[in-house]
């Protein structure tokens, strides 16, 4: 299969213009065909990050701040109520955000109860 050549080889646009030969096979098993009507809906943003470099090209970070969420819920069994388990995803959710800008998790958690916005350096 030869790629079709595009002007700004380094763009969605290029990159989304070498898809086009992929899209166009039907795929015979049913994950192929999911993936392939998935791809079709998200085409126009599977390459942003390549228009927009401070865009990660991956959700790693994601991935990284569910982690511990996951095991916490492997070692103990999960939660006993909605409360308990929405209290701790809110924590995790304003712990994790602050670290992410640098601030600290104490500081953070006082200024969030005090019904302050936190205030990110920089």
């Amino acid at each position: 299969m030869t790629w079709p050549q595009a002007p700004g080889a380094n763009t969605a646009g290029a990159s989304s213009a070498r898809l086009t030969p992929f899209m166009g096979l039907a795929p015979t098993h049913r994950d192929g065909q999911r993936l392939r009507k998935r791809y079709g809906k998200l085409r126009s943003h599977l390459f942003t990050f390549l228009d927009h470099p401070e865009l990660p090209a991956d959700n790693n970070g994601s991935e990284r701040e569910l982690r511990p969420t996951a095991t916490y819920r492997k070692v103990t069994g999960g939660f006993r109520s909605k409360w308990g388990a929405d209290l701790f995803a809110g924590v995790r959710s304003v712990i994790g955000t602050a670290a992410r800008h640098g601030v600290g998790a104490y500081q953070a958690t006082q200024q969030t109860l005090r019904g302050q916005a936190v205030p990110y350096p920089g």
